[in-house]
């Protein structure tokens, strides 16, 4: 037997204070930059362990120190924290009391399995060959936390990590799987907006006025026609219109509409050339319509990459603590966004997936996703999540990738 397999048992004991924590959490999301129940929450879970403790003057981040018996590397793991703006119908007892916000995202899960990651390395000190870092992130969600924390100089301050994991649960995965993929894992996320002007008027009258709305319908159209003449379908991008504005009452013309969406991409080049496009097609439809067209777009979380060989390393070590079919390749990105993106480019590593689908699905009947209203997740599978962490860890310092 594999001598990781005792990671899993201890983690399986550690489950309950993971599963009262990720509760705790819960219970009281929050959101942005400044989590200060989330990290009261943290502290009083990691309360006992001999560990260092640093925070930085932008957020409510927590680096957590955890030093080996001897020097050697440094692992960095994170664990995001922030909750979304959105009310949760999910009818547990645990639900949220805040409303208006849920951990629809598993961050209160990727915290509790943190907290509790590191009491299991904690109880192995003695074996550690260098020093794990534990990141816990505030404002995942569009805040930009992780950018955040390395301009506090959180991330590069000695020692220096020379690789970093984290894990993402995924309600859809068979629970307990672990899912990866070398390469991009995650795409870029960018917002755009286009505000088309025109000339306002009469609605029975559109000769005398120029109406900006079917101008607006053209440039959608023409957006998704973009997407599959003029980008390599072999590095996809997805554009969104996702909100369309214009007008005031049922027989005036107005003078202006506006449109805003979303724009991912899984490579710096698919990215730049889908900026160019939209700003091409929104110039060009508003000008064969004697309108102008304003584009604003603001560049949000790179594509997430992960480092072939750190892949490789995690893949070797999923197999060898859960066995060989409990870890599934991705073959292509998932068009979801992430700032470990930001981490991933300084440091070599990797993001994975944890499935913790719910007990009586078997994968083809509809499970609620991530950011729904109803995403609930198996919380058992967390102890594979606490003994992955680990694992990792132990495995980075002792043996290296």
């Amino acid at each position: 037997m594999s001598d990781l397999h005792r990671f899993l048992d201890e983690a399986r004991q550690l489950l309950p204070a993971a599963v009262a924590l990720r509760r705790r959490i819960h219970q009281k999301p929050e959101l942005g930059l400044d989590l200060p129940l989330t990290t009261a929450a943290v502290l009083d879970g990691l309360r006992g362990l001999d560990v260092g403790i640093a925070r930085g003057p932008s957020t409510s981040g927590l680096i957590v120190t955890l030093n080996g018996a001897k020097p050697g590397r440094t692992i960095l793991l994170r664990g995001d924290m922030d909750a979304l703006p959105m009310p949760e119908e999910t009818g547990l007892n645990y639900a949220s009391e805040f409303p208006g916000r849920m951990h629809a995202c598993g961050h209160d899960s990727h915290t509790a399995m943190l907290v509790q990651a590191a009491h299991l390395l904690h109880r192995h000190r003695d074996e550690l060959t260098g020093t794990v870092k534990f990141m816990f992130q505030p404002g995942e969600e569009g805040h930009g936390g992780a950018r955040l924390m390395i301009a506090d100089g959180l991330i590069d301050a000695d020692p220096k990590p020379d690789a970093a994991f984290a894990l993402h649960i995924w309600p859809g995965a068979k629970a307990g799987a672990i899912v990866g993929k070398s390469g991009p894992m995650l795409a870029s996320a960018d917002a755009w907006t286009i505000k088309i002007r025109g000339r306002g008027g009469h609605a029975s009258m559109p000769h005398d006025a120029v109406d900006p709305i079917p101008v607006a319908f053209e440039i959608g159209l023409a957006l998704q026609t973009m997407v599959t003449r003029r980008i390599d379908a072999f590095d996809p991008v997805v554009v969104t219109c996702a909100k369309v504005t214009a007008g005031t009452t049922n027989n005036v013309i107005p003078e202006a509409a506006e449109m805003v969406g979303t724009l991912r991409a899984t490579s710096e080049a698919a990215r730049e050339r889908a900026h160019e496009g939209i700003r091409r097609i929104a110039a060009n439809i508003a000008a064969a319509h004697l309108c102008e067209a304003n584009v604003s777009i603001r560049r949000g979380y790179p594509v997430t990459v992960n480092d072939d060989g750190f892949v490789d390393f995690a893949r070797g070590v999923a197999a060898e603590l859960l066995g060989a079919d409990k870890y599934v390749d991705r073959p292509a990105p998932l068009m979801g966004a992430e700032d470990f993106s930001y981490v991933l480019q300084r440091i070599p590593g990797c993001m994975m997936m944890l499935g913790v689908m719910p007990e009586g699905h078997d994968g083809h009947d509809h499970v609620a996703p991530c950011h729904s209203n109803r995403m609930i997740l198996n919380e058992d599978c967390m102890a594979v999540g606490i003994a992955m962490h680990a694992s990792i860890a132990h495995r980075f310092l002792t043996q290296g990738f």
